[in-house]
């Protein structure tokens, strides 16, 4: 596209545009970029010396021409042209349908240059940009309300956020002066989602639960969604991007096999997460005296987890993994034998599962550091 041309419609919108519009004209149209060369057209052969011809009708005072059976028309934002509009035929019902088409045209560009406007605003807002007096300021012109409850979600997947895994997102949240969707990296999608006052933390969850599974099924792709707190005043929304993007980082940690993870239910994860590295050792040292995390084998560790996620209840546990009941207790008195801790002990339990979060923690720092 030109220099000058709004940046944020793509020749392919474009084209869908065309292609609609001569379904109802029933004429060919073709739309150029303000240098002549076509954005879009549904013509497959167009004639030579196109360009020379466009050009000549964008440097003209003429709003709109006759050339070679062709009724050009300009579409014009703050006083530039930025396309011009080709449309077959030299009569007067082919001239009222390129002014409305030109029309439409100049009415897709403004609606794609707001939005265009307001995902920079949102962008400068999450990353802690703007002045709060400038907050203030652009979301009156913006027609953006302060005091509503708003919640990001970050939305991570395994290949490139393209257009159309934006667009997909965006198909799921169409209000647009409510529900904001943006690409930040080549990895991340953030929506910022207005929420009522009687949405509650399930259908917040929910609303997590729709995006994981349309995009996966659009994308074919592992999608994973962070959830930051909900917030009541426009300001604050970068603060809920923070804990999204601080939930994403705990949950690669301590929650990897799960989907979604929310802020608000990162529980003792995001208080481990703030440690310094160095506490993290001592803490380590005193708790095993010695005994490493890495001596469990593979069955204890299965073992272990198992009893943690049935609530220390040695019988479910036991049926779960298909043991005898003996077996789970020999394995349990071995662990103890090791590390000196009960994990039939409540207290015991706890300790024994900070240390594993812990040392797990600590393996990802290291990872990190090389």
């Amino acid at each position: 596209m030109a220099k000058g041309a709004t940046p944020m419609i793509t020749n392919q919108i474009l084209q869908g545009a065309v292609d609609g519009l001569k379904l109802i004209t029933r004429k060919d149209i073709t739309i150029t970029d303000r240098e002549g060369k076509v954005a879009a057209s549904t013509e497959a052969d167009l004639h030579q010396g196109l360009t020379a011809l466009v050009e000549s009708f964008i440097n003209s005072p003429a709003e709109n021409q006759l050339i070679q059976g062709n009724q050009y028309f300009k579409v014009i934002d703050n006083g530039i042209t930025e396309y011009a509009v080709l449309i077959n035929g030299e009569d007067e019902d082919t001239y009222r349908m390129g002014k409305l088409v030109a029309f439409h045209i100049q009415s897709l560009m403004l609606a794609y240059k707001e939005r265009f406007d307001r995902d920079n605003f949102i962008k400068n807002l999450l990353l802690d940009n703007l002045l709060l007096v400038d907050i203030y300021s652009r979301a009156k012109k913006l027609r953006l309300e302060n005091t509503v409850r708003r919640v990001v979600f970050l939305i991570s997947t395994a290949i490139d956020t393209d257009m159309a895994a934006v667009e997909v997102v965006r198909g799921i949240f169409p209000d647009k002066h409510k529900d904001f969707v943006t690409a930040v990296d080549e990895n991340s999608i953030i929506l910022v989602k207005e929420l009522t006052d009687d949405e509650a933390s399930s259908e917040i969850e929910m609303i997590a639960h729709n995006i994981v599974d349309t995009l996966t099924s659009e994308t074919m792709a592992k999608v994973y969604v962070s959830i930051g707190a909900v917030v009541t005043d426009l300001k604050n929304v970068s603060s809920s991007y923070k804990e999204a993007r601080l939930a994403q980082e705990v949950g690669k940690i301590f929650e990897a096999d799960q989907q979604i993870v929310n802020y608000e239910q990162l529980g003792i994860g995001r208080l481990i997460y703030q440690l310094p590295l160095a506490l993290c050792r001592i803490f380590i040292n005193e708790m095993l005296q010695g005994f490493s995390i890495e001596d469990i084998d593979e069955e204890m560790f299965t073992t272990v987890t198992k009893f943690f996620d049935n609530d220390l209840n040695v019988s479910e546990t036991a049926r779960e993994l298909y043991i005898h009941r003996n077996t789970l207790v020999y394995r349990l008195d071995k662990l103890q034998k090791l590390t000196r801790l009960d994990l039939r002990k409540f207290s015991d339990a706890i300790t024994f599962k900070i240390t594993l979060m812990v040392n797990k923690y600590m393996q990802h720092r290291e990872g990190q550091l090389g």
